[in-house]
């Protein structure tokens, strides 16, 4: 795991720019603790951060340089099968100087070309260059695991792990206004858009083709397998199948030449993993947080089965609102870029702790969005129904509108969702899987920022067109596959990268093996979802192997207790950045009169889902003043 960062010079003008290659790699560094290299020549510059976990010795570090002189990489990622492609390059002449996984890219690229990228099982970004052809090939892998950023103009192509960067060779610094609406609806700014104008992320699955006489040109090698006939319909051969990729994807991820353990959240994903992992290592090392005091958010009791269950070496967490926040501005330094789901908080006070112990920790992440573990997937099956129970809650919007509803507590939770719920009733269907995506309107984003920075609705348009056309048969594997184009790459998975790099942790997520991704969109929905029962079929195949306390309880978020939070030891933080009247109006970004609404509304005894529009602000603040305010 690393990090990486480089630029393609189409004439003098964007030469210029290699005088800041070095500071645009140390940039990176908390991506890359253990080396620092760069190289360039008239046309390209490559700089790369280097976590060392597979081949950790000297000759593996990058930029690496094949034989010839001819070929340089930068790699961020794991190569899972490297062992096997090495195997059928050495069976075709090719020799070996390392044992790196970075090497048997690099030569596959060479003897393959881009047809190399169908080969690798992995997550990755990486750039080679061809110093003959003077050609540049930029790659991120099939689900985005791994963030790749770049910036196209006339002069030059520049391209980083990260915005920070990005912005270090002195991009200008305008918001993009489509990126700003977007992330107060999702909390996060989806590709190929950025926070910045003209500073874009490659999208999953992608790669850029750079050369001088063609230019800059972003092709497309992989696409999620999502089919409407589905090859798979026996439930119990989807079992035996589940199992056996799921097996083989942990056994490929525990290759590492440094210490290694796994995430144990106490949900059904994160015990799967754990327990496959702990088939093969003894005294696995796991780590959990729970919340003292908070047992609505509390987990912790559930992971401690699973570690008991399996012998781990288990290390528990336990965070108070105070803990919080005494980490956070730690956390909000790792942000380049507004990220405002506020489980990356404790996603960042784990990583912390676990990269204590070791370097390389799986997760459970992917499982929800390829097998169907979230609320809305319910709800959007639901939706499809006609009922009794469909028109009851309908018919009792009245009492859900006037009931409190939060975030914090079963009970309000419940009354949240129903609320939602009969919202959704009402709709079409082109329009429910932004509804569901959304946690904010697009009235309520016009109300809060003046008219200068509202986003065109054209834009707008354009960009949910492409989400909704995903959706158009309205069934629920359709909207799987749009949560893997949307909301994996882009929210979860950008989550745990931010996250995990920022402690140095190499985290790895086999639930995302394409070849498990693969299965996951060839099985009919009904292995997934049977009214309010989800991963059905997940549950099925490791019924054997997990508590079944933790099968038969409902699904829980990774969440933090913000409206207590907001109310006590945030409130001092959230005066100065978000409800400081002179701040807002000297901004001139925000109209102050949603702003003194929203103040009004953390403190009622109906709060609603106010702290995630909170919280986004006191984000996008933040990092405002850090990357764009000269005040």
């Amino acid at each position: 795991m690393c990090g990486i960062t480089g630029l393609y010079a189409f004439n003098m003008v964007g030469r210029i720019n290699l005088i800041h290659l070095e500071a645009a790699t140390r940039c990176l560094e908390k991506r890359g603790p253990d080396n620092q290299g760069s190289w360039f020549d008239d046309v390209v510059g490559l700089g790369h951060r280097r976590l060392s976990v597979i081949d950790t010795s000297a000759e593996a570090n990058q930029p690496m340089i094949d034989e010839s002189g001819r070929f340089r990489i930068i790699f961020n990622g794991e190569i899972y099968n490297y062992r096997e492609i090495r195997q059928e390059l050495v069976s075709n002449g090719i020799t070996f100087r390392t044992e790196s996984d970075t090497e048997v890219q690099l030569q596959a690229f060479i003897y393959w070309g881009p047809a190399c990228l169908n080969r690798l099982n992995g997550f990755f970004a990486f750039a080679i260059y061809d110093q003959k052809e003077e050609y540049l090939l930029i790659a991120r892998d099939r689900l985005g695991i791994k963030p790749l950023l770049y910036y196209h103009d006339d002069d030059k192509v520049l391209f980083a792990s990260e915005m920070k960067s990005i912005l270090s060779y002195g991009v200008p610094r305008k918001l993009n206004t489509t990126a700003l609406h977007l992330f107060f609806q999702l909390t996060y700014i989806p590709a190929p858009l950025s926070i910045i104008d003209g500073v874009k992320k490659l999208k999953p699955g992608c790669f850029l083709s750079i050369s001088r006489k063609n230019g800059l040109k972003v092709k497309r090698y992989y696409e999620v397998p999502y089919t409407e006939k589905p090859e798979v319909n026996s439930f119990d051969e989807a079992k035996k199948l589940v199992r056996q990729r799921l097996t083989n994807s942990v056994h490929r991820r525990l290759v590492a030449d440094v210490p290694l353990g796994t995430f144990l959240s106490g949900g059904i994903d994160s015990s799967i993993i754990t327990a496959l992992a702990a088939r093969e290592v003894e005294k696995l090392d796991t780590f959990s947080i729970g919340f003292k005091g908070h047992g609505y958010f509390d987990e912790s009791k559930y992971a401690r089965m699973v570690a008991d269950r399996y012998k781990t070496n288990h290390h528990e967490f336990m965070l108070s609102n105070s803990d919080l926040h005494g980490h956070l501005y730690k956390m909000i330094q790792s942000i380049d870029e507004p990220f405002a789901d506020s489980s990356a908080l404790p996603v960042h006070l784990l990583a912390s702790l676990t990269r204590k112990e070791v370097t390389v920790a799986l997760s459970g992440d992917g499982a929800d969005e390829i097998f169907s573990g979230y609320n809305k997937h319910s709800a959007w099956a639901m939706s499809k129904e006609s009922g009794l129970r469909n028109k009851l809650i309908t018919n009792l919007d009245w009492l859900w509108t006037s009931l409190p509803k939060s975030r914090n507590s079963g009970l309000s939770d419940k009354v949240r969702q129903l609320h939602r719920m009969a919202d959704l009733l009402k709709m079409k269907d082109d329009e429910k899987y932004w509804f569901l995506a959304s946690f904010t309107g697009d009235d309520e984003i016009s109300r809060l920022l003046k008219s200068n920075y509202q986003a065109s609705s054209k834009n707008l348009r354009k960009f949910k067109s492409t989400i909704s056309a995903l959706t158009g048969s309205g069934s629920l594997n359709e909207m799987l596959n749009a949560d893997t184009q949307l909301v994996l790459p882009n929210d979860m998975l950008q989550k745990v990268d931010l996250m995990s790099m920022a402690n140095s942790l190499e985290v790895r997520v086999p639930f995302l093996d394409h070849e498990v991704v693969q299965l996951a969109f060839n099985l009919p929905e009904r292995f997934k979802v049977d009214g309010m029962k989800r991963k059905i079929i997940l549950k099925e195949a490791f019924a054997d192997m997990i508590p079944e306390e933790l099968i038969s309880r409902p699904k829980h978020g990774f969440e933090v207790p913000l409206l207590e939070w907001f109310r006590k030891e945030m409130r001092g933080d959230l005066d100065d950045w978000v409800f400081d009247r002179e701040r807002v109006e000297d901004q001139g970004i925000f109209q102050w009169d949603e702003i003194k609404r929203v103040r009004e509304k953390l403190h009622s005894s109906d709060p609603g889902d106010v702290t995630i529009k909170i919280w986004s602000l006191f984000i996008f603040q933040k990092w405002y003043y850090t990357y764009c305010s000269t005040s």
